[in-house]
């Protein structure tokens, strides 16, 4: 008895959680399925199928493709960062980075862009400095947008990595070299597939965040590199076909499954590497 009356206060202390919890995020999510399957007062799919097809396509695919170029790109120079800074033996120079990255992960929205756009865009002072409007310099397309990305996801996967890079145990490398095994083996058998989970979250945080930015790119690009949220921008603010304002609820509908689908993937390997790394 005593025991159920313990599991029955755990629950009522964690009804008001759930129901912030279901205020916060199961309001909004009936609103947007609502919407999402609502033209012209009646229940229809049009929206979805719509926000399939044409520009909302193009857009869609335009953040995939940027947000897993950054994604890669930055978990792969982020973990040499991180790697090379744990190995380092100057304390000063780690704690320096970490709290470095800190603040650049945390930097972006329209000051970023203004600062890219101060520095290297066509009037930027680097960009008149050396002349790099001449050899063909432009940060208003999908790699300078990349470009930008990258300034606030390598610190992001430098702070993602550092603590699973410290969670490798000395005892694993001294055992593998006992038994004869060199750097790179040590890495291919042991390092990287316990890291291998960790990485992968990197991977799918640098990929969120590339995904759902919004700010900067509007600021900088504008409309001439083709992203979801711009386009779900442009519907909100009616520049749409009337009655058609619901295709931004489809948009953001959208970005959730893709969402869900690269969580899906992460998941179940990040328990797995939770085992190792204890």
């Amino acid at each position: 008895m005593t025991g159920n009356r313990t599991r029955s206060k755990g629950w009522l202390a964690a009804v008001p959680l759930l129901a912030f919890i279901a205020l916060i995020f199961g309001v909004p999510l009936l609103v947007l399925l609502g919407g999402t399957f609502t033209r012209d007062g009646s229940v229809s799919a049009a929206n979805l199928t719509e926000s399939l097809q044409g520009a909302y396509l193009t857009a869609l695919l335009g953040s995939v493709k940027i947000s897993a170029v950054v994604a890669v790109a930055g978990g792969v120079l982020g973990t040499f960062l991180a790697q090379a800074i744990v190995t380092s033996r100057f304390r000063a120079l780690r704690e320096a980075v970490l709290t470095a990255s800190g603040v650049l992960a945390n930097f972006g929205g329209v000051p970023l862009a203004f600062a890219w756009i101060a520095t290297l865009g066509n009037s930027g002072v680097v960009t008149q400095a050396f002349g790099l409007s001449d050899h063909g310099w432009n940060l208003y397309n999908f790699w300078g947008l990349t470009l930008v990305y990258l300034y606030f996801s390598i610190p992001l996967m430098v702070l993602t990595v550092v603590p699973a890079l410290d969670g490798l145990r000395p005892q694993w490398r001294e055992a593998a070299q006992n038994n004869g095994a060199n750097t790179w083996q040590f890495w291919r058998y042991v390092g990287v597939p316990v890291l291998a989970p960790t990485l992968l979250g990197g991977f799918v945080l640098l990929f969120g965040g590339s995904f759902a930015a919004y700010a900067t790119a509007k600021a900088m690009v504008g409309g001439s590199v083709p992203l979801v949220t711009l386009q779900i921008d442009a519907a909100l603010s009616g520049n749409v076909l009337i009655g058609h304002e619901n295709v931004a609820l489809a948009l953001s509908l959208d970005m959730i499954v893709i969402a869900g689908l690269v969580m899906a993937v992460y998941l179940p390997l990040q328990k797995r590497s939770a085992r190792w790394l204890r």
